[in-house]
């Protein structure tokens, strides 16, 4: 497994929904097939993907993948599209959790900025993320690294909160422009994994979706807070948002933070740890899911700290390296 993931390389910006999935896979196996290209014989190629507009394809030769990322422009062509479409190639990580999507809402800040301008300053700064359009309600989608993505959603959060707290107070600073505003907020304020509310009573956490679900499924006293502490969890495409805030007036501060840093910790460690393999069934007959759902449910008593996930069409498996390799092999 080790060794193939070496061979893999992760391709965004693959025009989805144009055409059939098994077209659309062959055209981009014979855009990395060809020479001009830097390609070369490819073993496999995995679309379509969770990600919406990403494939995974898998050379014969990991030298072929050296070769791939050395070319500065992808452009996707063939008789079957309309026009070209720019591809960004990049390294496939084993840990599945550095590829996640999320949705932003940036109509908070409509009344203090243009939204146009702030998203290019954002996309400026944040170079490793790809956004989609601006939409007509404020909300943009954003791809890259979970990393990536939360510093992005606590800054936008920060950013969010100051306003309210300027708005409470009366203060305004229209001597400044939105840009010069925006910066400073930066500056004096960082980029922090956890954003309290103004009141202080309630404090926010942006997790992995899957690790979320890894973390309620095997550390679930984690989540619950304890005394006088309740916790409230969204989840929007692969990113989960915790709050975490007082229940009436059972905990103080301390509680909540002491309560926000031992998830934050918790998370940590399990981002570094987990992987996840992805088992499609999109092909398979219905007894041949049905076998597969079997052995899922027998395999997980003997691997008891791996979290499988039936989604119909697929199932997901996360949990530790050695043991995942373990359960994928024998599954």
């Amino acid at each position: 497994e080790a060794r193939k993931a070496a061979r893999k390389v992760v391709i965004a910006g693959v025009p989805d929904g144009l055409l059939q999935e098994d077209v659309m896979a062959d055209i981009l196996t014979i855009h990395f097939q060809k020479a001009r290209n830097n390609g070369g014989d490819v073993e496999e190629v995995e679309y379509p993907t969770r990600l919406k507009g990403v494939a995974y394809i898998t050379f014969e030769d990991q030298k072929v993948v050296e070769s791939v990322l050395k070319k500065d422009d992808h452009q996707l062509e063939d008789r079957r599209l309309s026009r070209h479409y720019p591809l960004r190639v990049t390294p496939y990580c084993e840990n599945v959790f550095s590829s996640v999507t999320s949705v932003l809402n940036m109509s908070v800040f409509k009344e203090q900025f243009v939204l146009e301008e702030l998203l290019q300053e954002i996309q400026g700064k944040s170079t490793a993320l790809s956004f989609g359009p601006l939409q007509p309600d404020g909300h943009v989608a954003v791809q890259g690294s979970f990393p990536d993505i939360k510093l992005l959603r606590d800054f936008l959060l920060l950013k969010a909160k100051c306003l309210s707290e300027k708005d409470r107070r009366g203060e305004s600073k229209s001597h400044q422009s939105p840009r010069r505003m925006l910066q400073d907020t930066q500056a004096n304020r960082g980029l922090s994994s956890s954003v309290p509310d103004a009141d202080g009573e309630t404090q926010v956490v942006v997790l992995d979706a899957d690790v979320y679900l890894y973390m309620k499924s095997f550390h679930p006293s984690t989540l619950q807070g304890g005394a006088g502490v309740v916790i409230s969890a969204i989840t929007d495409c692969d990113t989960t948002t915790l709050h975490i805030k007082s229940a009436g007036h059972g905990a103080d501060v301390g509680q909540i933070s002491r309560t926000r840093e031992q998830i934050e910790d918790l998370s940590a460690k399990l981002y570094r740890a987990l992987r996840k393999e992805r088992i499609y069934l999109k092909e398979s007959s219905r007894g041949e899911k049905e076998r597969y759902q079997r052995l899922c449910g027998h395999l997980k008593a003997r691997f008891p700290h791996v979290l499988v996930i039936e989604q119909g069409a697929h199932i997901d498996v996360i949990g530790e390296q050695a043991e995942l390799l373990r359960f994928t092999r024998e599954l």
